[in-house]
Parts: structure tokens; C-alpha cells; sequence
């Protein structure tokens, strides 16, 4: 049986990682490396920096062209990871986390590059968190991403909604079309 942390214990360990970067709690170990827990309100990107970017040479008209041909399409487009690793340092510092270890994020594309999402655009790159109170972390968001993918390829949505669905509140979207809470995966639900 898992006893439940004290009121305190949680406050200091969970609710901000200003704390948790600053004294060393608040984290998980995870694959044998500590990491920081992000409230749920860092699950979703600063509008204003990261509002989201298409891909023009993506369209409805060209889905078995691009992202939904065989062969690894977002492969060929994908930035070098010297690009989103420097974009990364930069933007965890613009979006004001106190925690500076790159480990413990992942330079997301908000339109994934499997919806037709800009591969090099700073409006659709951002320091998504891994590990957020809820499981609402990279790892769900990823699991959102195959989904829709998976959706629009067999034309069971549009390829429009699929990008809107993910640029605006993508944790709703997940309880619509994956599940009502992250589970499975690399996803841990910290915190609740």
C-alpha cells in the first residue's frame, strides 16, 4: 500500500519547480536520473512565444506525399539537433524555468512535424517539460501526435482540425481522442 505524502512534503516537492530546482525536490528518478515535476500549467506552451507554425508544403491535397507516405517523412525534414539543442537553451531561459537541464525537456514541435508543423520555426518550437503533475508531459503530448496522425492518414479528420486540435489545448484533445488521463508509456501521472 502507497501512503499518501504529507500536505507539506507535497507543497515543497511538487507544486512549483522554482522550489523544486532550487532545493533539490520535487523530483522523480527516472531511468536512473533525477528529474523535476512541472505544475500541469506548463503542459502548454506561452502563446505568445510558441503560438504554432505550419508547413505550406503540407496540405490536405498531398497527405500520401508528405506526412502520410511510407519511409519516414518527418525523418527528412527533422532540424539537426544542433539547431533545436541551441533553440532549447534559449527558450527554457525566455519561458523563465529555473530549471536549466536539458534532460529534463524535450524542444517540441507544438504542430508536430507529423501533422504538417514548421520543422525549423521558433513559433512552433518550444522546452516542452517531461515530466508535469498529471502526466501531462512530452511523453502524452507524443502519444496525442501518433494518434492524430494515425487519424488524419486514414481521412478520419481533417488534417486542419488535427492541427488546431493540437496548437490550442492539446491536453483536451488527448482526453478526446487518446484517453481522460495520461497513462502507459514513458508517462508517469506524478502527482495524481
Amino acid at each position: 500500500m502507497i501512503r499518501p505524502l504529507p500536505l507539506i512534503v507535497w507543497l515543497i516537492c511538487f507544486a512549483t519547480p522554482a522550489i523544486a530546482a532550487r532545493h533539490g525536490s520535487g523530483g522523480v528518478a527516472h531511468q536512473g536520473r533525477y528529474a523535476v515535476v512541472f505544475p500541469e500549467a506548463a503542459a502548454l506552451p506561452n502563446p505568445r512565444i510558441t503560438p504554432g507554425a505550419l508547413n505550406p508544403e503540407v496540405t490536405q491535397s498531398n497527405l500520401r506525399e508528405t506526412i502520410c507516405r511510407p519511409g519516414g517523412y518527418t525523418r527528412s525534414i527533422r532540424p539537426p539537433e544542433r539547431y533545436t539543442e541551441r533553440l532549447k537553451r534559449l527558450q527554457i531561459r525566455q519561458y523563465g524555468y529555473i530549471d536549466l537541464r536539458l534532460r529534463d525537456y524535450e524542444e517540441d514541435h507544438l504542430i508536430s512535424l507529423e501533422l504538417g508543423g514548421s520543422p525549423r520555426s521558433r513559433r512552433n518550437l518550444w522546452p516542452e517539460p517531461h515530466h508535469v503533475i498529471g502526466g501531462w508531459g512530452s511523453y502524452a503530448k507524443d502519444r496525442l501526435e501518433n494518434r492524430l496522425h494515425t487519424l488524419v492518414c486514414r481521412r478520419q479528420i481533417a488534417l486542419a482540425v488535427a492541427q488546431r486540435e493540437i496548437a490550442t489545448d492539446w491536453r483536451e484533445s488527448y482526453k478526446r481522442y487518446v484517453g481522460p488521463v495520461p497513462t502507459g508509456g514513458r508517462s508517469h501521472r506524478y502527482g495524481g
